[in-house]
């Protein structure tokens, strides 16, 4: 969840042809200024402004003068957003440093690339969710579903369809909502944070990799099917997991 699949840089550039990603892509201008332009909409920007743009948006990107930016993919983002936005980095630049950070790691730090990509993620999803919430303040039934997720996804008896089914509003409605302010389903969101959660545990050698408490600590009941969960979204199993993140803290180390 939040992960940064991809940061690169674009200097001095005048054009960037129509294209669309299945992704979220992410663009902070780093200066001058340009516009974008979607299908039925664009955004005038400059120095310091962060386009925030959906998965499957077609858009291209001019500037009379040239701009130079940082754009970052994300993939499974935690953002509200259902249109382009445009935000605005603050007087201390916080946003850039993060974008910055990221582009350095992703291009140079391959030993702590994924463990370090997530948590620049989170961050700066965290920032747009700031000030999407300052904007367009989250609705109320859909952050008592999220505190509801976030304090029980460690708990295997927590049962999220029992905890929707019992609120006075229909199950079908609930997720429809949900899914509109965090950009997926109640679900979906539940599992995320699992499987994160579970990459950050082998990550750091909690429990020195053991599988079935990892999986037991990150609510599922049965070590396997979290086994299968987990290599269906990282492409390896946990122990393999553990083992690469392992053989990284001892590069480091050296």
């Amino acid at each position: 969840m939040n992960d940064i699949i991809f940061a690169g840089k674009h200097f001095l550039t005048y054009t960037v042809s129509r294209h669309q990603h299945n992704n979220w892509e992410l663009v902070y201008c780093t200066s001058d200024q340009g516009r974008f332009l979607f299908a039925e909409e664009e955004l005038c920007y400059s120095e310091g402004d962060v386009v925030v743009i959906p998965p499957n948006t077609p858009h291209e990107n001019v500037s009379e003068n040239g701009f130079t930016n940082i754009h970052l993919h994300m993939d499974d983002a935690t953002l509200a957003f259902r249109s382009p936005a445009l935000i605005r980095d603050d007087a201390n630049q916080s946003i850039l440093h993060l974008f910055s950070d990221a582009y350095f790691v992703y291009c140079g730090d391959p030993d702590r690339k994924d463990m370090l990509l997530s948590a620049y993620g989170n961050l700066i999803v965290r920032y747009m969710a700031a000030y999407q919430a300052a904007v367009h303040p989250q609705n109320r039934i859909v952050e008592g579903i999220e505190q509801s997720i976030v304090q029980n996804y460690a708990n295997a008896n927590y049962e999220l369809d029992e905890v929707l089914r019992s609120m006075p509003y229909s199950y079908d409605y609930l997720c429809k909502l949900f899914r509109k302010e965090v950009g997926m389903t109640p679900n979906r969101y539940l599992a995320n944070i699992r499987m994160q959660t579970a990459a950050e545990m082998l990550s750091s050698g909690h429990n020195d990799g053991n599988i079935t408490d990892i999986a037991h600590l990150c609510g599922f009941r049965d070590p396997l099917y979290f086994s299968r969960m987990f290599k269906k979204k990282y492409n390896v199993s946990p122990k393999e997991y553990y083992r690469q993140k392992l053989q990284e803290r001892q590069n480091i180390q050296e």
